[in-house]
């Protein structure tokens, strides 16, 4: 899932979410090996931009194209460079371009002076070729935790008209944004780099990239680091349990944060039940949102708000947030941004075409809901679960890239996995069974800390990726990684 890492404030309101495996023969190879054209990037002459065509349907490669934009940091030291190393950052949504861009202050020097890095925006996100659609209709979505018949119904009814919508302003490439399709759009990036082989390094949804690269083109990797990982082959109930899990232990680790901190200025108070209190006066329309006054929180924007804050974790911020809502009554001054009349609204046309979450009504639902809260009485679901879920109800076309069980690796390529116990958004869980499936030549590293996407997190953990991605040797089994308390971010 997201992907990755977001400033809090930003994230309140929106997901940029996270958050997988293809059906192609291992044998398939795209048709493309045409060059790609680069030229300084003008937002980073250090960085090279270009650009290379596609079919916009692998199935049909003399129907219409689109068109791939990629950055490419050249390695800083060419005369002992390894190769490229393609990495993406997750989402789905995520840009691979702006994330090299950042490059310099992700990843080791050591990889910087050895690898050419590659990011290349997925098919639908970011500069290739990205998913539009109306921002008012975007904006209209309802509200995701569902409860009633009729606020199904109509969830239902407003995700055929924007799917419907997204279909006419993006074009061809709109229902062909399946992961499958990025790996093969992938494999065209690396024959048209004139690369026998890349090494791979993808985190939060870029694990599922990874991973059915890996299944599809074994002898084309050199390397693949799976940071906080995707397990594609959950069905629905154990998405929903897993991912619901995980959100509930993230607020109970910030709430012993903040037993063991003075800086976290709801030392004393019962958080878990202060957060009970707030979550039943946003039922009743009475929590103003203290960063975008005069608006009220719903139930799920202030499940939200707590979901993304354990992103980083951003543990000071949210406690400042929640007291501010709560027991002071203080406002933020309200952010604005000009009227746009389209966005970028990748998340559900690429989970809805990855993912088989198979909800065949309110009272489905709305029992799968209580089972879920139950054992999680402040999150009540994972929030980015909840928004997968609702987001793809009558979606117009069943998934082309379903979930089916992971096959164990059959390449010579030794594969790293790293989680953190305590992400909210790919559950510890996934990343162990995952290493299970794919059999002997993965390794799991387990960072026993917070937070989502471990490499920036944890000197550790970055050390160990960086020796893996120079080295191809694996971390032992068992390795584990210390926890590293998160700094303060921001100020009351």
């Amino acid at each position: 899932m997201r992907a990755f890492t977001r400033p809090f404030r930003a994230a309140v309101l929106t997901v940029a979410a996270l958050l997988p495996y293809g059906t192609m023969p291992a044998h398939a190879r795209p048709a493309t090996t045409a060059a790609i054209a680069w030229a300084a990037c003008p937002e980073d002459a250090q960085v090279q931009c270009g650009t290379l065509a596609v079919p916009a349907d692998w199935a049909h490669p003399a129907g219409p194209a689109i068109s791939l934009t990629m950055a490419r940091r050249p390695a800083t030291d060419p005369a002992r460079r390894i190769g490229t190393l393609l990495v993406n950052p997750g989402g789905p949504g995520g840009s691979a371009v702006d994330f090299t861009f950042a490059a310099t202050t992700f990843f080791g020097e050591e990889v910087r002076r050895r690898f050419d890095i590659v990011g290349v925006d997925p098919r639908g996100t970011g500069r290739s070729a990205p998913v539009l659609c109306s921002r008012d209709l975007v904006d209209a979505q309802p509200s995701a935790l569902i409860e009633s018949e009729e606020q199904y119904a109509a969830t239902v009814a407003h995700n055929r008209k924007l799917a419907a919508d997204c279909a006419a302003r993006t074009g061809p490439v709109f229902g062909h944004v399946d992961t499958v399709s990025v790996t093969r759009d992938y494999d065209a990036v690396r024959a048209a780099l004139g690369e026998e082989k890349i090494t791979l390094y993808g985190a939060s949804y870029g694990t599922l990239i990874g991973l059915q690269y890996a299944e599809s083109y074994p002898d084309r990797l050199r390397g693949l680091v799976l940071d906080s990982v995707m397990d594609h082959s959950a069905d629905l109930d154990r998405f929903l349990v897993q991912e619901t899990e995980a959100a509930q232990n993230a607020f109970a680790e910030f709430v012993k944060w903040c037993g063991r901190d003075p800086s976290c200025v709801l030392r004393g108070h019962d958080i878990a039940k202060l957060f009970v209190a707030a979550m039943a006066r946003a039922r009743a329309g009475q929590l103003i949102n203290p960063y975008d006054p005069p608006n009220k929180l719903t139930v799920a924007q202030l499940t939200m708000a707590a979901f993304s804050a354990f992103y980083d974790p951003q543990w000071y911020s949210f406690a400042y947030y929640l007291r501010d809502a709560m027991l002071t009554g203080r406002r933020a001054p309200a952010a604005t941004a000009p009227p746009v009349d389209l966005v970028d609204f990748s998340f559900s046309p690429v989970f809805c075409e990855d993912w088989h979450l198979p909800v065949t009504g309110f009272a489905d639902f709305q029992r799968r809901l209580r089972g879920l809260a139950a054992g999680a009485p402040q999150m009540l679901i994972s929030p980015l679960a909840l928004i997968a879920v609702t987001g793809c109800l009558g979606w117009p076309s069943p998934p082309d890239n379903p979930q089916r069980p992971l096959p164990p690796l059959t390449g010579p390529t030794p594969v790293l996995l790293v989680n953190a116990v305590h992400d909210p958004a790919t559950a510890y869980a996934w990343a162990r069974e995952v290493t299970a499936r794919l059999g002997p030549a993965a390794r799991l590293l387990t960072y026993d800390g917070w937070g989502h996407v471990v490499y920036s997190k944890s000197p550790c953990a970055a050390a160990a990726v960086d020796n893996y991605l120079l080295t191809l040797v694996p971390v032992a089994t068992g390795t584990r990684c210390p926890a590293v308390d998160p700094p303060p971010f921001g100020v009351g």
